[in-house]
């Protein structure tokens, strides 16, 4: 199949007021892609559980990406798993049907790193997907974005659909979500080392053992596999999107402490669960299927996060 043409195609994105969305955006238009030709359906006016408002969203539409998604840290998936199940499939499962039932030329599933099973030989490849249950404490959230690879694959093998899977590594960078409710590590442990640092605290507490390790993806990074993957994939067969590099969280907690400047020491609560025990991507088939190469050096995507939290809240 050809190489989709971007310029003159009406793209939906779901979820493109969020952390991903905004940067998202910013590589369209760099690839030539119109503001008035993207269209971004916000929650206060369309609610994707809702089917009449999922017809209203793909009407029109050549393009829909699908990033909305309800996520959160650890803590939020353990105390939330029935909405993480409900919320997360009742958005996606739809939203690909109404999308073939309204003629969209291509349809892009942004899937999450939860989907693959809890001991998956690392670094994870895709035929790897389907060996084993998902970690626990996201399974829910895990299972109810795979279902849109199985609908991918289903539509495209009965109706000839263009729809594509993509599975995103943990993302970071400017724009994140730095609510303790919801957040996710990266943001979590900045906002706390520079409140400790502030206020002179003599320990920060962080969950878990801190051996687990983690694979993370700068957004704008992720913004261009997207794209990347938007123009020149067209297969139902799963692709990661990662940096291909692996880190503890013990070693990113003393980095993170590092880059903010803080001083006194960490605390490890082992009453709370580590997660995943281990999780990093091979990345060969991004690169071989669209090209798709991380761009940005670990240290220094922190510490862009690191600056971008410092400034919007200190003008906020």
């Amino acid at each position: 199949m050809a190489t989709t043409r971007l310029t003159n195609k009406r793209i939906v994105i779901t979820g493109g007021g969020g952390f991903l969305g905004a940067h998202l955006i910013s590589e369209l238009k760099k690839n030539g892609v119109n503001s008035k030709n993207i269209f971004i359906p916000r929650s206060n006016q369309y609610d994707l559980r809702r089917t009449e408002h999922i017809k209203k969203v793909v009407k029109n539409a050549d393009i829909i990406i699908h990033l909305a998604a309800k996520v959160g840290g650890i803590g939020y998936n353990r105390d939330h798993p029935a909405e993480m199940f409900y919320d997360n499939i009742i958005m996606g499962v739809p939203l690909m049907h109404e999308a073939w039932k309204s003629g969209v030329e291509k349809f892009v599933a942004v899937g999450t790193i939860c989907c693959y099973p809890k001991f998956t030989p690392v670094p994870f490849k895709e035929k790897d997907l389907w060996n084993g249950y998902p970690e626990e404490t996201n399974a829910p959230y895990g299972l109810a974005k795979k279902m849109l690879l199985v609908q991918a694959q289903a539509y495209r093998a009965q109706y000839g659909f263009n729809a594509i899977f993509l599975l995103p590594v943990n993302l970071y960078g400017p724009g994140d979500n730095f609510n303790p409710e919801s957040s996710h590590v990266i943001p979590a442990l900045i906002k706390k080392f520079i409140e400790a640092k502030e206020k002179g605290k003599k320990e920060v507490v962080v969950w878990g053992t801190g051996r687990a390790t983690r694979e993370f993806l700068y957004v704008e990074d992720a913004a261009l596999g997207i794209v990347l993957a938007t123009k020149k994939y067209n297969t139902s067969d799963p692709v990661n999107l990662g940096a291909g590099f692996e880190i503890s969280i013990r070693e990113l907690a003393h980095l993170i402490k590092k880059q903010t400047g803080y001083k006194e020491k960490i605390v490890w609560d082992t009453s709370k669960p580590d997660g995943q025990p281990r999780r990093m991507l091979n990345t060969s088939k991004a690169k071989k299927e669209f090209g798709f190469t991380a761009q940005t050096q670990f240290k220094e995507g922190l510490q862009k996060t690191i600056d971008w939290y410092l400034t919007t809240r200190t003008a906020s």
